[in-house]
């Protein structure tokens, strides 16, 4: 059944991108790294998958596609890894996340940053051919916010190589960095244009620390100073963008094998973050106590749409369909119910190990959100 009003991007019936990787792209990944398998060979496994992901997708209702994010390892250092002036790091410890820690990998800086030839714009026309598998379908390219990268780029503490460059070699300011990496964005999205890329999604954690009142007390976290900074850096990516170019943002407060980094609602940073960023959408994380209420949706301006991230993609067990209907309804009184769509709250799989559930619970999911849509919206 098709959805009313949403004919492009965020869709009644919505995911964040990532999905589950299958055991054969797994396993070409590992004799890869393994160096019995040459890149040609994985990428032939990996076009395989996407295309068995994308019909997935659309036969499951979906009709926003993505390639899962197949090709990465990362959510966001792959994306920042093929930016120009960036290189991968190792580091001495991972992210700590609510009881576990993330590989340890990062990114850092060196050099003057560009969005030339990056390799995403590649993997978004490959998705881009299967629009023609349907009607009012959509290709969708997930990346990284910039205020994401900053926050990499910042934080080279626990590098486990001799930092001889970080940004201050080559930016004079904070606000210099955010509105260089701005427009390195910029030329990547003007390639994905190019290519055909109406939709773009922006990714984002850094906000997540902000929102925690327990982090901000720890870690002595300016809240007012860095909002402003990560706002110039994601509003510095949207300048001059085509009008028929949808690009929304999604937050959420940390996705890594069904762990979790931050709490706290969206509350210290609406004035800033919902009222201010020019985002076409929000896509926000709801699925549990830990983001607090709706009432932060008023700041959001009403002329923009808001994807309730409401179905958690962390645990295997289906939420209770009516009480989900309610959820919306709740919602509904803090911003306009023709304006708001439903989703999992993140992908699942922001990294390659995936979080803790089955592809066939992943995809009961997903029938899940399709369902209360068509039970809401008609």
């Amino acid at each position: 059944m098709a959805f009313t009003v949403c004919n492009k991007a965020p869709f009644r019936a919505d995911v964040v991108g990532s999905f589950l990787r299958p055991d054969k792209l797994k396993n070409a990944r590992n004799l890869y790294r393994q160096g019995l398998l040459d890149a040609a060979g994985l990428k032939a496994v990996e076009d395989e998958c996407i295309a068995e992901l994308i019909e997935k997708e659309i036969k499951h209702g979906l009709r926003g596609i993505t390639d899962g994010e197949f090709r990465r390892s990362w959510w966001h250092f792959d994306f920042m890894w093929g930016l120009g002036g960036i290189k991968r790091i190792e580091t001495k410890e991972g992210s700590h996340f609510v009881g576990i820690d993330t590989r340890a990998e990062s990114a850092a800086i060196e050099g003057k940053l560009s969005g030339k030839n990056h390799p995403f714009v590649e993997h978004f026309k490959f998705v881009k051919q299967f629009e023609s598998k349907g009607t009012g379908l959509q290709a969708r390219q997930t990346v990284p916010a910039p205020a994401q990268t900053l926050t990499a780029l910042f934080n080279l503490r626990n590098s486990g190589e001799a930092q001889s460059a970080s940004w201050r070699d080559f930016y004079t300011s904070e606000e210099e960095l955010a509105e260089a990496l701005g427009a390195a964005y910029r030329e990547v999205f003007a390639d994905l244009y190019a290519a055909g890329c109406r939709s773009i999604q922006l990714d984002d954690c850094a906000w997540a620390a902000l929102c925690d009142p327990d982090a901000v007390i720890q870690k002595n976290i300016d809240v007012a100073r860095l909002s402003e900074l990560y706002l110039l850096a994601n509003n510095a990516c949207l300048k001059d963008k085509p009008e028929d170019l949808t690009i929304c943002t999604h937050y959420c407060r940390g996705n890594y094998r069904s762990h979790y980094f931050s709490k706290g609602g969206y509350d210290a940073v609406a004035d800033t973050l919902f009222a201010k960023e020019n985002v076409d959408g929000f896509y926000l994380e709801y699925d549990d106590e830990r983001s607090g209420s709706f009432e932060a949706l008023k700041k959001i301006p009403e002329n923009k749409k808001v994807v309730l991230g409401i179905i958690t993609s962390k645990t295997p067990a289906l939420e209770n369909l009516q009480a989900l209907e309610a959820r919306v309804h709740e919602a509904a009184k803090f911003f306009p119910l023709d304006n708001l769509c439903v989703s999992p709250q993140c992908g699942f799989a922001s990294t390659e190990e995936g979080n803790e559930l089955t592809e066939a619970q992943q995809w009961a999911k997903v029938d899940l959100v399709v369902e209360l849509a068509q039970r809401i919206w008609g």
